[in-house]
């Protein structure tokens, strides 16, 4: 056939005998191959991945497809160039590529089909086109470099907490493509997006979207921070009824300046300072909007508290929570405000919240010394928010920069710092940083280790934990907050956070809670 892509706008659309070549075997390329088989397309799927491989899910899915109909090919030579025609050395003839978001633009399949005219989509551009015609769950959209999983949680905690069936998709949970075909259908839905979905997504409108921040990350996938930037602010367009954009970080608002959005779609600033005109923030120890509210020049309707939000990250609620969690905290009530969310709806969601493993989780307090997992900061920045809630830490850091620089994270903790313990392969890039900027801090250097050896994972967490028991003091923080990416020692983030918090809870000599 040759396909109208122009009247596939909802799930009811003739999607019988679209021909679509699905890249990735993942999650998100499953759910997709899948959805498109559901409506009549012809699916081929094209993964690098060996059959017969180690990976017991990715047989599964493989089979699974096979049986409904797809034409799943799989090996690295499937993928390194497009694919020949069903039994024959003529390209595949498709009408679309629906691709995963580890694929990246140059990637030689993308590639050829951009040089055809061939349309991309992501799972995010099919999941708006299969909601139904009639009665769809608006979307509430959230990127940045960092805080995205925390955001669309808290603001799922709020959502469910005025009584709406809500859920949390995109990169967190549910895939969204689940979500919009679910046979009980959602009120409303929090989706999660990352830059590389954002650049194959077309013909989304969200009712609410957001950009928490901007720092250089993932360049190598995009090309230039330029590009990666770009990306992030396709979340605008379209928009309905609020932008929601960081006052502190200004790059959010030009985007906000610059988007093409639907007539009467509003800009709301989120702020850790006092709230202008338009905007939620703080008002000493209260979140307060004065975004929403009918007598906004005058006065502010109250979201809650700083101490709503102190048990978020475990502990006993004494401490205050961290600057980033209270932005994230603000920047979900401004979406939630856009969906009609009542401010004690948004407050109960803020008690209910508990962050995410791995981030600024409290794992462990004995004598005056507070231990806390923030392994997954795989980025400067989003280090930088752990670094700079506590007044006095020692910092565990270390393992795959990815060519970040990290002289002005150094330069701006140092006065905090107690001493620094450094593992992984880009150590020595950290250690000159505090040669530089905090040449009196004692560093130890615990080395790096091939990541398939737990046992000598263990062994040298127990170093690391050890030294940092030595140079930690009563009312210090010792803090994972590596900085950098974990693959380099470690199978994930979370695997590092889980064995640095066992190598506490061997040093302690307790049990984990």
């Amino acid at each position: 056939m040759s396909a109208d892509l122009d009247a596939l706008t909802h799930r009811d659309a003739d999607w019988a005998g679209l021909r679509v070549l699905v890249t990735g075997l993942g999650v998100t390329g499953f759910a997709a191959a899948d959805a498109l088989l559901q409506h009549g397309a012809h699916v081929t799927v094209v993964d690098a991945s060996d059959p017969g491989g180690a990976d017991e899910q990715q047989e599964t899915r493989a089979g699974i497809l096979g049986i409904l109909g797809a034409d799943v090919r799989r090996g690295p030579g499937h993928t390194t160039a497009w694919p020949a025609g069903q039994g024959s050395q003529d390209p595949l003839e498709v009408d679309l590529v629906v691709t995963s978001p580890g694929w990246r633009p140059d990637h030689p399949v993308l590639a050829a089909a951009a040089s055809t005219g061939i349309p991309v989509w992501s799972e995010i551009e099919l999941a708006w086109r299969l909601r139904p015609r009639v009665g769809a769950a608006p979307w509430l959209v959230v990127t940045g470099t960092n805080g995205k999983t925390s955001t669309v949680r808290l603001l799922t905690e709020m959502l469910q907490a005025a009584g709406l069936r809500a859920i949390a998709t995109g990169n967190v949970g549910t895939p969204v493509l689940d979500a919009v075909q679910h046979p009980d259908p959602y009120d409303v839905v929090a989706v999660e997006l990352s830059s590389f979905q954002l650049h194959f997504t077309h013909s989304m409108s969200p009712l609410a979207s957001c950009v928490l921040n901007l720092a250089p990350d993932h360049v190598d996938w995009h090309g230039s921070m330029e590009a990666y930037a770009a990306d992030k602010a396709r979340i605008y367009a379209r928009t309905q009824v609020a932008c929601v954009y960081n006052v502190q970080d200004p790059q959010t608002e030009a985007m906000v300046e610059e988007a093409e959005v639907v007539e009467g779609c509003r800009a709301i600033g989120f702020t850790l300072g006092t709230p202008g005109l338009s905007m939620v923030g703080l008002v000493e120890d209260v979140l307060a909007d004065r975004a929403f509210v009918e007598e906004r020049r005058t006065s502010a309707a109250e979201l809650g508290t700083l101490a709503d939000l102190a048990r978020a990250s475990g502990g006993d609620g004494s401490a205050a929570p961290p600057p980033h969690l209270v932005a994230n905290a603000l920047a979900a009530a401004a979406l939630a405000r856009a969906a009609g969310i009542t401010p004690a709806a948004v407050r109960e969601g803020l008690r209910r919240f508990r962050s995410d493993a791995h981030r600024t989780t409290i794992v462990a307090e004995r004598e005056g010394v507070t231990w806390v997992d923030d392994s997954k900061a795989t980025n400067p920045h989003a280090a930088r928010a752990a670094l700079t809630a506590y007044p006095h830490l020692v910092w565990v850091a270390g393992g795959q920069l990815k060519g970040a620089e990290v002289d002005e994270l150094v330069r701006e903790v140092a006065p905090r710092l107690r001493g620094v313990v450094l593992l992984g392969a880009d150590r020595d890039q950290i250690a000159q940083a505090l040669r530089r900027h905090a040449p009196d801090v004692p560093v130890h250097d615990a080395g790096v280790t091939d990541h398939g050896d737990m046992a000598a994972l263990d062994r040298v967490m127990d170093d690391v934990v050890a030294r940092c028991a030595d140079l930690a003091r009563p009312g210090d923080v010792v803090l994972l907050s590596p900085a950098a990416a974990s693959l380099d020692m470690f199978p994930s983030y979370g695997s590092r956070g889980d064995i640095f918090t066992a190598a506490v809870h061997r040093t302690l000599g307790e049990e984990p809670a």
